[in-house]
């Protein structure tokens, strides 16, 4: 597995070291290398579109949707590289930040922020953004299968002062930042539980949506603000954040609330951009399973 990732450092400086318009050019034919052999990926992603669009959308759109899934995916693993090389001042030339006043205000009274956002966009580029522009956040991260590589996505976004904890046992981490008045960055969008989460409607369907947030938000009075990042040419990036969320309390009623108005704001984004979601996996396998048989 060490020599994998040696073999992978090869490719990672072998790449860098090419002009940007020829890197992103090579990650777009793996893209669609990876989407004319990943079959059952794509049925996943069509049979989420579905699920969700019913017959909203022509064919013609859920084929580009799902071209695009790869394509973005691809994308942000390249941001991924080059953010452990890359700088403030260069992120800063290529995002622009829409209703900043509202987080602005927020941190000049000193409060901790729990920001909220989804595998949407160039999500490491939002990430890093965020943490490097505006305030420096706590996250948390799934390791990789193969170990020996998490340090490189650790160095990737930790060069844009993000403090990282692994998934299992990040919940006192977080916990932490907060209660030090820093700000926090979760991403809401995955599948989740009843152990983890509550029922809320999602694209017209009853679905588990991590409470994690809210309940956050109630104990240590920290306003939610959902974050997302989208762009029209992949060269200039909106990064918007939408109005605060408050939980006052922690009666299951509020919960409930705040976490019904996260995904509120989440199907919106999704609605106005839907090929910038990532679609192809599986977010409603806890209850509705049999969309993904067969």
């Amino acid at each position: 597995m060490i020599v994998l990732y040696r073999l992978f450092l090869l490719f990672d400086w072998g790449i860098m070291k090419l002009p940007p318009k020829m890197r992103k050019g090579i990650f777009t034919v793996l893209a669609t290398l990876a989407h004319l052999l990943a079959l059952s990926r794509n049925r996943i992603i069509q049979n989420n579109l579905a699920f969700a669009f019913g017959n909203t959308l022509h064919k013609e759109q859920k084929k580009e949707i799902e071209i695009y899934c790869y394509r973005n995916l691809l994308l942000n693993f390249l941001q991924t590289m080059e953010n452990r090389r890359n700088n403030a001042k260069e992120l800063a030339q290529r995002v622009t930040f829409k209703n900043r006043d509202v987080v602005d205000e927020l941190l000049a009274q000193g409060r901790g922020i729990i920001f909220v956002s989804a595998h949407l966009g160039n999500w490491e580029l939002g990430g890093a953004a965020l943490s490097s522009l505006i305030t420096p956040v706590s996250s948390i991260y799934k390791g990789f299968s193969n170990a020996a590589f998490d340090p490189y996505l650790l160095e990737a976004r930790t060069n844009h002062r993000m403090e990282l904890a692994e998934k299992n046992g990040a919940l006192k981490h977080i916990a932490k930042a907060l209660r030090n008045g820093r700000s926090i960055l979760l991403m809401i969008d995955q599948a989740s539980n009843a152990r983890y989460g509550v029922k809320t409607t999602f694209f017209g369907h009853e679905t588990y949506h991590s409470s994690t947030a809210a309940g956050l938000s109630a104990k240590f009075n920290a306003p939610i603000i959902g974050v997302y990042i989208t762009s029209e040419d992949e060269k200039h990036y909106t990064i918007s954040f939408e109005n605060p969320i408050t939980v006052e309390n922690s009666d299951e009623s509020s919960i409930l609330n705040a976490t019904q108005q996260q995904v509120n704001g989440l199907e919106k984004v999704i609605r106005d951009h839907p090929k910038l979601w990532f679609w192809c996996h599986k977010r409603w396998k806890g209850e509705f399973p049999e969309i993904y048989a067969g």
